[in-house]
């Protein structure tokens, strides 16, 4: 999945996500409405930080939810905790277009 994300130049989003995590499953359902309302404009990947330890490590990750938007192999974006549906929205439009 790294390599997918790292050689795409369409907009990816990567959520590091935890099953212990109370905020992750909060979030779970805004993300997937988001990939659903974006499929085909925007990649949606989810990363369990807990089965995939060394990539969480590799991007600093220490909160979760961390969602991570990258373009070209680059992160342009990130967002953290319980982000709103309308922000996470506005996050998405201004990477499409920048």
């Amino acid at each position: 999945m790294k390599k997918e994300i790292t050689n795409s130049i369409t907009l990816s989003l990567v959520q590091f996500t935890t099953e212990w995590s109370g905020a992750c499953q909060i979030i779970l359902p805004v993300y997937e409405d988001l990939a659903k309302t974006y499929q085909g404009s925007v990649n949606f990947y989810s990363i369990d930080a807990d089965t995939e330890k060394a990539v969480s490590r590799e991007y600093g990750i220490v909160e979760y939810p961390t969602i991570l938007f990258f373009r070209n192999g680059e992160v342009v974006d990130h967002a953290v905790g319980l982000i709103p549906k309308n922000i996470l929205i506005a996050k998405i439009e201004h990477a499409l277009i920048n």
